[in-house]
């Protein structure tokens, strides 16, 4: 089964400078791969990609300016993030758009691009970080995520326009 969700990634600049903070080899913290390093504005699950892809191209979808931070912390007790604000209009216009197709949001919207994923406990010493920074998201992509034993694999299959 494929699981879909739709994302926003980050610009290049903004990329090259989460490459750029500390990734302490540290027991139980497994890092994202800097080329999976994503925002989820909607998890969908398995879901028709044809139903998707022609939601998303009707909708009116609200451009916004992602804000990252102010600091790294923990979400849960299993992911290590950057907070991003900005992104409620977008995240629900993508909701009403895709509403009834696949796994429903139980809980309210939370933007954050998870860093690192955590097993046993961890505390990573990243938690507290400082970081802020900002980029417009002027597109979302519709992605396929592929589960294996050393990780996720993400594939693009789709694009829309922010406006």
């Amino acid at each position: 089964m494929t699981r879909l969700f739709v994302a926003a990634w980050p610009t290049a600049a903004v990329s090259e400078r989460l490459a750029d903070m500390p990734r302490p080899s540290e027991p139980g913290v497994r890092w994202v791969p800097p080329g999976n390093r994503h925002i989820t504005l909607r998890f969908i699950g398995d879901g028709d990609r044809d139903e998707i892809t022609d939601r998303l191209a009707a909708a009116t979808l609200p451009r916004v300016t992602a804000t990252l931070g102010p600091a790294v912390e923990l979400l849960g007790r299993r992911l290590l993030v950057i907070p991003v604000d900005g992104l409620d209009p977008l995240a629900a216009a993508i909701g009403a758009a895709t509403s009834g197709i696949g796994q429903e949001e139980q809980r309210r919207f939370r933007g954050h691009l998870t860093i690192a994923r955590l097993a046993g406990g961890a505390r990573p010493s990243l938690t507290g970080h400082r970081l802020h920074d900002e980029f417009e998201i002027t597109e979302i992509a519709l992605v396929a995520s592929g589960l294996h034993a050393d990780g996720a694999t993400y594939t693009t299959l789709d694009r829309f326009a922010t406006m």
